[in-house]
């Protein structure tokens, strides 16, 4: 799970100046639903195939752990659906509703590809190491960045002054750069976890292209994240520019 930047996405329409760059916010918000309507109709599909044999994703998760030498983490059950993550901090993989219980290949995709997380961790995977370390200063920059920014426009027009809406810019930066660096993260995860279940057999050749593609969808989601959120740091620099 990330950090969404798209939350900035909205912020534009406050403010007047709106340059082209507002227009490719748009564009990437356009994209990022078609996106994310294909990743659910991918998962919804092979959620409905089921591979030979009587593991489940907790089974599947189970397994990949073992045969990496993981044996401090747990696989346990989430609530929700999408809602699939690992956490490093009480080194658990949550598997949500539709992949703990199922054996199906959307299942076996997604524990897989948690796991896949947790083999980076073990590893010391760098990009991951970097995420990590972003998700304080990202969390905090994501929550206060607006209030930076409106704050910057109302000093602006007292003061003439646009430090305090460039310091909002930098947080947007910082989001922005939290989403760039997730991408190698869950790219190598999914490869990781693709290789992992070819090599133990567990798919078939058409199950693992489907495992696959619905992976792939799944991290264009992140690629769409990366881009709104460059878009929207690209808006603010250019309204602060205009202004």
């Amino acid at each position: 799970m990330i950090l969404s930047s798209f939350a900035f996405t909205s912020y534009g329409s406050y403010f007047g100046s709106m340059g082209p760059e507002f227009l490719l916010i748009i564009i990437i918000g356009i994209a990022g639903f078609i996106v994310q309507a294909r990743l659910q109709s991918v998962f919804r599909k092979y959620s409905q195939v089921s591979f030979t044999g009587d593991m489940t994703g907790k089974d599947v998760a189970e397994k990949m752990l073992r045969d990496h030498g993981i044996t401090d983490v747990k696989v346990i059950h989430t609530p929700g659906q999408l809602t699939d993550h690992f956490n490093p901090a009480n080194k658990t993989v949550n598997l949500s509703d539709d992949v703990y219980e199922s054996n199906s290949v959307a299942a076996a995709a997604v524990a897989a590809h948690e796991c896949g997380h947790a083999v980076q961790h073990a590893v010391g995977y760098a990009p991951l190491k970097l995420r990590s370390a972003l998700v304080p200063v990202t969390s905090f920059s994501s929550r206060f960045a607006i209030f930076f920014i409106i704050g910057g426009i109302l000093l602006a027009g007292a003061t003439n002054s646009l430090v305090l809406f460039w310091i909002g810019i930098a947080m947007i930066a910082v989001s922005a750069l939290f989403s760039l660096v997730t991408l190698p993260v869950e790219y190598d995860a999914s490869r990781r976890a693709l290789a992992w279940l070819d090599g133990q057999h567990i798919l078939t050749s058409q199950q693992h292209n489907q495992a696959k593609e619905a992976l792939t969808w799944a991290a264009r989601t992140y690629v769409v994240a990366a881009l709104s959120a460059i878009a929207t740091l690209l808006y603010y620099i250019g309204f602060a520019r205009r202004n």
